[in-house]
């Protein structure tokens, strides 16, 4: 039997999908975690055929979390389904070990591909980012300057360009306001602007 780990903080979203995976693989068994605590003492007691995780809940670093899966349990496969955009955020969760990137808005079929993909031990990716995986490997243009940050300092510059502010983004992040106003000097300095307005600019120069 399928044993899957549904990782949403919003029920309607584990319960859409619990149904698309009991659809598709009968019989099989649906955990539930909504928070990355949670994550952690489910994995300590069970082993997944596939972890279908969002990357933004409350009091979890997804980043750090992704990247704990992927030493810890190796083996693991994680598809990430989410509503972030994906050429902001799906080059960096591959990167940290996860087997897909796939928007909560993507047609059924799309889903159920990227679901079979991942389960057969292939990776998924969709059409619009093998587009921009290419464009990037021929293209002239300078470096993106957002890879100089940090995983943290990523998630926060993400954070203000969605419009959030320091204090949201502790509360967010379950961080310090102190620690994530240094951070966010730090990436500021890193990407050599000064407030807000150019960190969106620079964002847009780069489609993100």
């Amino acid at each position: 039997m399928k044993k899957f780990l549904l990782v949403d903080d919003h029920v309607v979203v584990r319960s859409g999908i619990q149904r698309l995976l009991s659809e598709i693989f009968k019989p099989c068994e649906v955990d539930e975690a909504g928070d990355g605590e949670s994550v952690i003492e489910k994995l300590k007691e069970n082993k997944y055929d596939l972890i279908m995780m969002d990357i933004q809940m409350p009091k979890t670093d997804t980043f750090w979390l992704m990247e704990y899966i992927h030493t810890r349990y190796s083996e693991a496969k994680v598809l990430i389904f989410s509503m972030s955009a994906e050429n902001i955020y799906a080059k960096r969760f591959l990167k940290a070990g996860a087997k897909g990137f796939i928007s909560k808005e993507a047609l059924l079929e799309e889903i159920k591909k990227a679901i079979n993909l991942v389960m057969n031990g292939r990776k998924y990716f969709s059409e619009s980012l093998i587009q921009s995986l290419a464009n990037e490997a021929f293209s002239r243009s300078p470096d993106n300057p957002f890879d100089k940050l940090s995983a943290r300092e990523f998630e926060i510059a993400s954070l203000l360009l969605s419009g959030q502010t320091a204090t949201a983004i502790s509360k967010t992040l379950d961080l310090q306001r102190s620690t994530v106003g240094t951070h966010k000097a730090r990436l500021f300095q890193k990407l050599e602007i000064i407030n807000l307005l150019e960190l969106k600019e620079l964002a847009n120069s780069y489609n993100l």
